[in-house]
């Protein structure tokens, strides 16, 4: 049995009570934060001095900036997978690696991390409300806790 992408969007909204603005709003914050946690791995993954330098301040090098890539690949993944329940695992596994970055910011680099003007500390906090958002937006969805959450 094939279905395609409309009709899995359409199952997905409709399967928890989505409407129609809910399931648009929810899948801009999942692309916005999925792109960012992308788009980092890059650097993550093949030693960019910037993220070396990061890891090795915070005393995670090289460990915690692979362990730290992994979880945000499978968040991203997860925020991408058009099924009702792996969206908010996804954005729950966002919010942990990210909070843990807001406050190595907060506490050991600074916002402003080699003279970027705060850029990295900006996309830490777009991927928190991002990932907030999501999370507020698909509540019900939540496993185990989500049906009181209605």
């Amino acid at each position: 049995m094939t279905i395609n992408n409309s009709a899995m969007s359409s199952m997905e909204g409709q399967s928890m009570g989505l409407s129609k603005s809910e399931r648009i709003t929810s899948w801009i914050f999942q692309a916005v934060v999925a792109v960012i946690l992308l788009q980092t791995l890059f650097f993550k993954f093949t030693g960019a001095p910037e993220s070396v330098y990061i890891f090795e301040t915070v005393g995670a090098e090289p460990w915690g900036r692979y362990g730290s890539g992994i979880v945000e690949l499978i968040a991203a993944v997860l925020l991408l997978v058009p099924r009702p329940n792996t969206i908010p695992i996804g954005a729950l596994l966002s919010l942990g690696v990210i909070s843990g970055a807001i406050v190595s910011h907060l506490t050991i680099l600074g916002i402003s991390v080699q003279g970027d003007g705060g850029f990295l500390f900006a996309l830490a906090v777009t991927v928190f409300i991002g990932s907030l958002v999501v999370l507020f937006i698909r509540r019900r969805s939540i496993p185990i806790v989500g049906s009181k959450l209605g």
